[in-house]
């Protein structure tokens, strides 16, 4: 890894990756407004998802471990937050939705390595509909943080559809990706 690797985009793909025990530590903490910061510490690293890809590209500091870091702190941070989401509120539905979401990134994130290493990683690449997912689970995970310990009844039910629709959405583009895949995944030889 060259030192050129590390540019402002890279910087705040780590310091998204730096909030997660942060944002751990904060849900647990036993003090009136944690969870609220648990949530300002997780709006944070959304927004700095959408920042560092913005920064990357208009600063022409696209690199080869920026494009490979970004997704897994987007993973990291997403996976632990349903986590505490669902230990938080153990409801089955809740569970389901967190299953999918996490589920599917694996799932995709396994698909697109195997496409890389058949030379088809340009077919799986990420879409608009990737893009509106995690806008979709990043809002809903968003209102339910803040939800935990603060206006409970009207932030609640909006974080809970926006968490169903990104499920639905999730399930969609993984669809989407295995679509585009399945002529190179029905091929009997391996690489």
């Amino acid at each position: 890894m060259s030192t050129g690797s590390f540019n402002i985009a890279t910087w705040l793909t780590l310091l998204r990756i730096a909030l997660i025990p942060v944002l751990v530590l904060l849900f647990y903490l036993p003090w009136s407004g944690a969870r609220i910061g648990c949530a300002l510490v997780f709006l944070l690293a959304s927004l700095t998802d959408w920042l560092d890809g913005y920064l990357a590209r208009r600063l022409n500091q696209t690199t080869a471990f920026g494009a490979f870091l970004d997704p897994v702190a987007d993973k990291l941070m997403v996976a632990a937050a349903l986590v505490l989401l669902v230990q938080n509120d153990p409801e089955p539905w809740l569970a389901v939705a967190a299953v999918i979401i996490i589920g599917r990134e694996i799932a995709v994130a396994s698909l697109r390595e195997w496409m890389a290493a058949i030379g088809q990683r340009k077919k799986v690449e990420v879409s608009w509909l990737g893009k509106l997912k995690t806008t979709l689970q990043m809002s809903a995970i968003t209102l339910l943080l803040f939800a935990v310990d603060w206006a409970t009844e009207l932030l609640q039910p909006f974080g809970y559809a926006f968490l169903v629709l990104a499920a639905l959405m999730t399930l969609w583009s993984m669809i989407n990706y295995l679509r585009l895949a399945w002529p190179m995944l029905r091929e009997t030889n391996s690489p």
